[in-house]
């Protein structure tokens, strides 16, 4: 959807303003903003993975320019739940203002003030549970409980003079969850019984007919599978999985091995989970990775991150034998996630690497080792059957995902001129039980390079996927600065093009031949005759080689 929309106008007394800056047609960076009578609330602040086309890039972040000249009108952020997706981008929106109110339960704080101890800030936080009700400015915000893969997820429902709206944050209705804590479907109905305005809803898994499947299904499959393994096994999921990562301690246990916990995520986050009383660990089941060795490998289970593909996570580093965990024939590998959009290139190369060691690698499509943490198209109906909103806004997905979402609305009775199909930076204002979209603000891609953060242009990552694809030449020549005629050179190297010098021998009188033209027209500045040089051997490479790569003259006078 390609729409060009106004600045929109500035916000009346007693209207709700939403802008959503990340998760709108991706999946990953969820931030919303909301916004009334001059005061802010954002709800969540995550980070996006970076696809093969931005080599360099560790993550991104939502856009946080809207909000850059109005930090001291936000009242606080609310953290739906623990995943990265929604809260990674958190330690980069507090460079901007450290004390900023964090709210959020209390395994998703625990997880956010570790990580925020690692960029050393210390947040103010607040911890709520479900049914809690908070007053932060104009914003009267209830907490309500939601199942997702992740313990203690919450959704907000958020009142003020504007009306009523209710964000789900991730969530399914997994009606037999492990640690027993549904959505709370009763607060649901209670909300609808009372009149919403506006339903922020998951979209991820809108375009999955039925239900999403039973996360206890998935333990028999995992103590089946490390049952038949004779050698070690080796499990990735994400760090933050605590719901996977019990079932696999289970599985263990049942099959006398024990669990060893690899990498800095994995470890602080499971210790967390455990100190909090999310995770069961039994005494004597975890084992240290530096005393793994002392064991057999059939007594083993290292749980790992690296599900993603991710070149430095655990997973990735073992497949290319970077790892101290050398992969062995024999040895099975345990690929415990769904695929995130765009990362599906690399989870295959991790797969095939790991394959092409002699590992037995299970995932979800050859085995039942997982389920998603999101609602598909049936327990939407149910959920739009119960709210019976006003108006719809699709969020948390890509935009086949949004569309799928705003079709299962449509399906409940919603009239399709109630359900905002919105992208990044829509400004939507909500008045009167009416919601609609209004203008756009700027809202593009946020890279975090090492310790860069927003700097790195599209400019800079065409270069960046030329240097990867085609490689450069650089060419070097002194010129008399009288005359314009060569002194020296040119001299060619190359990397990723060619392996030997020779090749170039074929362009060189051609350069030769354009710079003794440019000195008879009497052209003398580095800059023009670095063009000259960039023609003549572009020029060439193309024709010879089909090939573009980066060309890199340099031109000195001496």
């Amino acid at each position: 959807m390609v729409q060009t929309l106004p600045h929109p106008a500035p916000l009346k007394k007693d209207v709700m303003r939403i802008i959503p800056l990340g998760g709108i047609g991706e999946i990953g960076r969820n931030m919303t903003v909301f916004e009334i009578n001059g005061k802010i609330l954002i709800v969540d602040c995550g980070v996006l993975f970076p696809e093969e086309t931005q080599p360099g890039v560790d993550v991104i972040l939502p856009d946080f320019g809207y909000l850059r000249n109005r930090l001291d009108d936000i009242v606080g952020l609310v953290l739906t739940h623990g995943h990265e997706d929604h809260i990674g981008g958190v330690p980069y929106l507090l460079r901007l203002k450290a004390d900023i109110p964090i709210i959020g339960s209390s395994l998703t704080l625990a997880f956010i003030e570790a990580k925020l101890k690692e960029h050393r800030m210390t947040p103010y936080t607040h911890t709520v549970r479900e049914g809690d009700v908070e007053v932060m400015g104009d914003f009267e915000l209830e907490f309500i409980a939601v199942n997702h893969s992740i313990p203690d997820a919450l959704a907000v429902l958020i009142k003020s003079k504007a009306g009523t709206i209710l964000h789900t944050g991730d969530f399914k209705m997994d009606q037999i969850p492990l640690d027993g804590r549904i959505t709370d479907l009763r607060a649901f109905a209670r909300i609808g019984e009372a009149g919403l305005d506006l339903f922020l809803c998951d979209s991820t898994n809108a375009d999955v007919p039925g239900f999403t499947p039973l996360e206890k299904d998935i333990g028999p499959v995992l103590q089946d599978v490390i049952g038949r393994a004779t050698k070690r096994v080796i499990v990735a999921s994400f760090s933050s999985h605590v719901h996977r990562v019990q079932q696999v301690i289970d599985a263990a246990i049942a099959n006398n091995r024990r669990v060893v916990f690899v990498g800095r995520s994995m470890i602080r986050n499971m210790q967390i989970a455990a100190d909090l009383g999310f995770l069961k660990v039994p005494e004597d089941s975890i084992v240290d990775l530096k005393d793994s060795h002392k064991l057999e490998p059939s007594e083993l289970v290292f749980m790992s991150t690296g599900s993603q593909g991710e070149p430095m996570a655990g997973l990735s580093r073992m497949a290319k034998l970077e790892h101290e965990i050398e992969i062995a024939e024999g040895d099975t590998v345990i690929l415990a996630s769904s695929l995130i959009p765009g990362n599906e290139n690399a989870v295959y190369r991790v797969i095939d690497g790991l394959t092409k060691l002699g590992a037995n690698v299970i995932h979800k499509g050859n085995a039942k080792v997982h389920v998603s943490g999101h609602a598909a198209a049936g327990e939407l109906l149910y959920v739009y059957n119960i709210l019976k909103p006003k108006n719809v806004m699709p969020v948390h997905g890509e935009y086949r995902h949004l569309m799928a979402n705003a079709k299962v609305a449509e399906q409940t009775g919603i009239s399709r001129e109630n359900i905002i199909l919105a992208e990044d930076g829509f400004v939507i204002d909500l008045f009167d039980g009416q919601a609609k979209v209004v203008g756009e603000v700027e809202c593009g891609l946020l890279f975090v390079d090492g310790k860069t953060v927003g700097t790195i242009t599209e400019e800079d990552l065409k270069d960046r996927r030329v240097l990867s694809e085609e490689g450069f030449i650089s060419v070097f020549v002194v010129v008399d600065p009288n005359t314009g005629l060569i002194t020296a050179g040119p001299e060619i190297r190359a990397r990723a093009f060619a392996e030997e010098d020779h090749v170039f021998d074929d362009v060189k009188p051609q350069i030769e031949k354009a710079l003794l033209q440019a000195a008879r027209e009497g052209i003398r500045d580095t800059h023009s005759l670095q063009q000259v040089i960039r023609r003549s051997v572009g020029g060439w490479v193309s024709k010879a080689h089909r090939r573009k790569p980066m060309i890199i003259p340099v031109v000195i006078h001496g």
